[in-house]
């Protein structure tokens, strides 16, 4: 049998990684400033990762949900803790595709209500609505497109009130990025974000967070959300939960009352990855990465800001978007082949994302900043 061809795939096989650095199976060094769509958010093998895991699996690595698992309950309290939320709920699953089909499904139950309201240049995922909530028809089948989705322009406050206003009392919720990824790291203004706030409480919605990829300490705040003094009725977490164990979450608040089999899961919150995920709450907070992804990140999109071939530097934390004034894939091609450094991209191919893991050091981003000047002056 062989794969699914699916993805272009570069010609390198990684065999090892270390905090930032990850080697071939040639011996190459690498500087991972992509983290695997924002996978690695406490760097590749850390020790406290490795031996929780580690010790898990051997004692327990998997039983189904139908059983106590105080491992749950100690994700969940410092869940709770690190992101401001301690009187919220958490649901388990395991990818941000499903986290996101459940907090759009809880909304409907919640609200009696079917429609969604979600923003060009936003990506939500690959499943049933989620990709039908997603501004991406190349990626969406015909059995995906439905009525209930309700795909309005980003950052448009007028548009959002029209919206409201024309489907009145069928609209269950809005889902949005606090800073959109493959968008091309698009940020919200403020202004529309308490719209968006106001609105879903004054029609009655729910106000989805998406935090797939901008949450979890990435932007510097634990939820990317929190910089626009909102508060979400449901946070969705995937990517950086688990730093590579597959892993998955909702975070809703504490009006949203459960009913048994409303949702459910075979392997969220399994033994493996509640070990996985206590382990990178645990690195965030005691090595204080968040304030690390703002001290880092300021720096790398300060001096980014320099360069004369960028058109733009936008982003929080360590999820920045260099915006190039031409298509960027020759830059990107040259620091991974001739510099050994992971970056992405994104919808726009004039954008370069970083979205390195949370304890990436100066010394690190120095390296890409001399790389990235040599590439710029060979490419010119």
């Amino acid at each position: 049998m062989k794969l699914f061809d699916v993805y272009p795939l570069f010609d390198i096989t990684p065999v090892k990684g270390e905090g930032a650095k990850i080697w071939d199976k040639d011996g190459r060094e690498y500087l991972d400033l992509y983290g695997g769509h924002a996978v690695i958010s406490i760097g590749h093998s850390h020790p406290h990762y490795v031996k929780l895991v580690n010790e898990q699996i051997a004692k327990l690595g998997f039983y189904s949900n139908s059983i106590q698992n105080p491992l749950q309950h100690e994700l969940a309290q410092k869940l709770g803790e690190l992101s401001g939320r301690p009187d919220y709920q958490l649901f388990f699953c395991n990818s941000g595709a499903e986290a996101n089909e459940n907090a759009m499904k809880l909304a409907s139950f919640e609200t009696g209500r079917k429609k969604i309201i979600s923003f060009s240049g936003g990506f939500h995922g690959r499943t049933s609505l989620a990709v039908a909530v997603t501004d991406g028809k190349k990626i969406t089948a015909p059995v995906n497109e439905t009525e209930n989705s309700v795909l309005l322009p980003f950052n448009d406050v007028e548009a959002l009130k029209e919206a409201f206003e024309t489907n009145k009392d069928e609209i269950a919720g809005v889902i949005v990025e606090g800073i959109q990824g493959l968008g091309g790291i698009q940020i919200p203004t403020t202004e529309f974000m308490k719209a968006i706030r106001s609105l879903c409480d004054q029609h009655g919605g729910l106000l989805i967070a998406d935090s797939v990829q901008c949450g979890y300490g990435r932007s510097g705040k634990f939820f990317s959300h929190d910089y626009y003094g909102v508060d979400a009725d449901i946070y969705t977490m995937a990517k950086g939960m688990g730093n590579g164990f597959p892993m998955g979450g909702i975070a809703i608040k504490p009006s949203i009352l459960p009913i048994y089999g409303m949702l459910g899961t075979t392997f969220g919150g399994n033994h493996a990855a509640c070990a996985a995920g206590i382990a990178v709450l645990d690195v965030i907070k005691e090595e204080k990465l968040m304030e690390n992804a703002t001290t880092i990140g300021n720096y790398l999109m300060s001096e980014l800001a320099k360069f004369d071939d960028i058109k733009e530097v936008r982003g929080r934390g360590l999820m920045i978007g260099a915006e190039f004034f031409e298509d960027a894939s020759p830059i990107r091609k040259a620091l991974l082949f001739e510099k050994g450094i992971f970056t992405g991209t994104s919808a726009n191919k004039s954008i370069m994302r970083l979205l390195p893991p949370l304890n990436i050091t100066k010394s690190d981003a120095d390296q890409f900043l001399q790389a990235i000047d040599e590439v710029i002056k060979v490419n010119a």
